[in-house]
């Protein structure tokens, strides 16, 4: 069972304003509970016992929300959120997750329990939740497959040879978290600090890391960048498909 969950929550949510003025989009309120409590009951729901936060904008409001949690919460603060990408807040974290496996999920994201429970149940070493009912546009980060082998990652890449999107959430042995986190350090050495992790997934797949797609297409989920986003949210919530304080 994988015990151990990263969850990256440092980003300044500027398009959420004033929302988000004083507190990062992961303790943005839906339908009575915070995104990030949501994922953190879920986690534990399904076996987690050590969160590990990427911390950044408004980090003192994070630490402040998680101070009553019953799991183990390890803050890993990523003071140049401003200026590096995700990338960056996940190669904070690597001294919590080294040599474990562990679930990685962006901090902005509502999602159905059952995401995580596929994701477990899948045996590659890098497990990949993915959306293949949507339509696919320059914004999402999509992925090239071949059957259910991921072959490619990228906001870039031409939406025609996509077969889904990557919503956010994956599971990582403990080999391939050891690749990932050695490619992060590379990246950052370089001064490649505009990378998504997803870039640095995709460089580890060209290196040959096996990466599975677990289709979750069924699954509600949704990611709150923007004022409609938030309100598609709350319509998911109403509608009975995210409920957020019984599921």
């Amino acid at each position: 069972m994988t015990q151990a969950a990263a969850l990256l929550c440092a980003g300044g949510g500027t398009r959420l304003r004033p929302l988000t003025d004083d507190r990062p989009k992961a303790l943005i309120d839906v339908g009575g509970e915070t995104i990030l409590a949501r994922a953190v009951r879920l986690l534990a729901r399904a076996g987690v016992d050590h969160i590990v936060i990427a911390t950044g904008y408004r980090a003192e409001a994070v630490r402040r929300a998680l101070l009553d949690c019953d799991l183990a919460v390890t803050f890993c603060h990523n003071a140049d959120f401003e200026r590096t990408q995700n990338s960056v807040s996940l190669h904070r974290c690597v001294e919590s997750l080294r040599g474990r496996a562990f679930f990685k999920l962006d901090g902005d994201l509502l999602f159905h329990p059952d995401v995580i429970t596929r994701l477990e149940a899948d045996p590659g070493p890098l497990s990949v939740a993915v959306d293949r009912s949507g339509t696919l546009g320059e914004e999402e980060m999509k992925v090239m497959t071949e059957g259910n082998v991921i072959e490619r990652f990228g906001k870039k890449l031409e939406p025609a040879r996509c077969s889904g999107e990557s919503i956010g959430i994956e599971k990582l042995d403990a080999a391939a978290g050891e690749l990932l986190f050695r490619a992060l350090a590379d990246a950052e050495r370089s001064g490649r600090t505009d990378l998504y992790y997803e870039d640095v997934y995709s460089e580890l797949i060209a290196d040959g890391l096996s990466a599975r797609a677990v289709d979750v297409s069924d699954l509600a989920w949704t990611e709150i960048d923007t004022p409609d986003d938030l309100e598609g949210a709350k319509r998911l919530v109403s509608a009975g498909r995210l409920d957020l304080r019984n599921v």
